[in-house]
């Protein structure tokens, strides 16, 4: 069997060639399932997959996408129904087992969640591993007792994937979102979405230098780390709580203890690749209901696998807002 794929290629000069092109069947690992990709997502990692970023994927050559929802073609153990439509997202797909952006996958039975019935499969990838990672982070906010009386939200490197997602179903719920970003023209999207205000990356960077600060929201979802990361932990609130997620600043971030235990802030590193699976079904199930925000669907922009690259180049200049979801069929 060949099919389309997006493949990624080390060349002999160490440098890394992307290029939609048709492929064997012979790439996929032999997995339980083998899956027809109706869509995919595009994310950060992906991009960095697409770049030749050996710490994610270390064999080459790939397809990336570590999102996708399809139709089950063959399921070896008889544990899914052929026809079944499953989404998979995270665990290893689009870094060391060939991803979404592809007309098939094979992943095993235990990366697999049938489709909620509430959700389209359009909808499933506008949330995508974005939309899970918010979910997460969604949980540990009401896990931990914030309500939407309890004070404001900061949501960092708020265009991006995770940050517009969280921002959409924090507004759902009621809270009062700050959104930050350092791009000006996203302010109406930013509105649209659902943050109350609109503040500046150097605003949150206001007295960063300083151990603690006057406590300016409650609870904050970061996507940037480093000098971000410290700011914000340092302005937090009595018994508020941070979820770090991302690094687009920086990877290190100084803090004191003195935010810890002079005002009890809790901060929560959140991963969503290697969260089982029934925590997994459980955040689908909230995103499929209750969370799901009204405007879910306006919230993403549509390519062909053939239109993907342009898309991945300007994910990695920082000039994407959103999501795009991948039309692969």
């Amino acid at each position: 069997m060949t099919f389309k794929a997006l493949l990624i290629e080390e060349k002999s000069d160490s440098t890394f060639e992307k290029k939609v092109r048709t492929v064997s069947s012979n790439i996929l690992k032999i997995n339980d399932n083998l899956i027809k990709v109706h869509y995919s997502s595009l994310n950060y990692k992906d991009a960095l997959v697409a770049r030749g970023h050996k710490g994610i994927s270390r064999e080459y050559p790939t397809i990336p996408g570590v999102d996708a929802i399809g139709e089950i073609v063959e399921s070896k153990n008889g544990s899914f129904s052929r026809g079944e439509i499953v989404i998979v997202t995270g665990h290893d797909l689009g870094m060391n087992t060939p991803g979404g952006f592809s007309e098939y996958i094979s992943v095993p039975d235990n990366w697999i969640i049938p489709l909620p019935k509430e959700l389209s499969e359009y909808e499933t990838m506008v949330y995508g591993t974005a939309g899970v990672t918010a979910g997460i982070c969604i949980h540990e906010i009401l896990f931990n007792n914030i309500k939407p009386e309890s004070g404001k939200i900061l949501v960092t490197g708020a265009t991006g994937g995770v940050g517009s997602m969280a921002i959409a179903i924090l507004a759902k719920l009621g809270y009062d979102v700050i959104a930050s970003t350092g791009k000006k023209e996203s302010h109406e999207f930013l509105n649209k979405i659902g943050a109350k205000q609109i503040i500046s990356r150097e605003e949150v960077l206001a007295d960063s230098k300083r151990p603690l600060n006057k406590a300016r929201w409650i609870a904050a979802i970061d996507n940037v780390g480093g000098q971000t990361l410290s700011s914000i932990i340092s302005s937090t609130g009595q018994h508020g709580l941070v979820c770090s997620i991302g690094l687009v600043g920086s990877d290190k971030f100084s803090s004191t203890v003195y935010p810890f235990i002079l005002r009890g802030i809790r901060l929560i590193g959140i991963d969503s690749a290697e969260r089982g699976l029934e925590i997994k079904k459980d955040i689908w199930k909230h995103l499929a209901t209750d969370w799901k925000p009204d405007n879910l669907s306006e919230m993403a922009k549509t390519v062909k696998l053939d239109e993907i690259i342009p898309e991945i180049e300007k994910i990695l200049k920082g000039k994407q807002m959103g999501k795009i979801v991948v039309d692969c069929q």
